[in-house]
C-alpha cells in the first residue's frame, strides 16, 4: 500500500529539516563555513520543508506542494551553479556582492549561525561517502523534486 500524500509531505519536511541539521553540524562541529550558494540552498531546503509541512497539516496539498516544488527547482538551479563553480575553479562567487547581500538579509543578521555566508564556493569539495557536499545537495534536490512531482501528479489521495 502506497503512503498518502500527507505522509509523503511529512517525510519530505522531515528530510529537509534533517538536511539543515546536517549542514549545521558540518558548519559548527567540523568548521565547514557555508558559502553564498550553500546559504541559498539552505533557504531552499527550508522553503521545501516549511511548505510541505504546512501542506500536510492544513490539507492544502496541491498549493503547498506547488510552493515546495518551486523551492526545489530553485534549489536545483542553485546547486547546478555551485557544481559549475567547483568544476571551473577560476569561476568563483567568494567575497562578492551576493555574499554581502545575503549577509544583510534580516534572517542572516538575526540567525547568523544558520544563514551567514562566510565560505568560498569553490572550496566546498570536502566529501562524505565519496561525494562533495554540493553533490549530496544535488542528489537530495532531485529526490525531493521527484517526490513532490509524484504528489502533484498522482490521483487525489490525502
Amino acid at each position: 500500500m502506497l503512503p498518502s500524500n500527507r505522509q509523503i509531505l511529512f517525510a519530505i519536511s522531515s528530510i529537509c529539516f534533517a538536511l539543515i541539521g546536517v549542514a549545521l553540524y558540518l558548519q559548527h562541529v567540523h568548521d565547514m563555513l557555508p558559502c553564498p550558494l550553500c546559504v541559498i540552498q539552505r533557504y531552499m531546503f527550508l522553503g521545501i520543508g516549511v511548505a510541505s509541512l504546512v501542506a500536510a497539516i492544513s490539507g492544502k496539498v496541491r498549493a503547498g506542494t506547488v510552493l515546495a516544488l518551486l523551492a526545489a527547482l530553485g534549489g536545483l538551479v542553485t546547486v547546478g551553479k555551485h557544481l559549475y563553480v567547483i568544476a571551473n575553479p577560476g569561476f568563483s562567487c567568494g567575497i562578492d556582492p551576493m555574499e554581502t547581500f545575503l549577509n544583510k538579509i534580516p534572517t542572516a543578521e538575526y540567525l547568523p549561525w544558520l544563514f551567514r555566508a562566510d565560505g568560498l564556493c569553490e572550496g566546498a569539495t570536502d566529501g562524505i561517502l565519496g561525494l562533495a557536499i554540493p553533490q549530496w545537495s544535488a542528489v537530495w534536490f532531485v529526490v525531493l523534486t521527484v517526490l513532490l512531482a509524484f504528489v502533484l501528479l498522482r490521483k487525489k489521495r490525502t
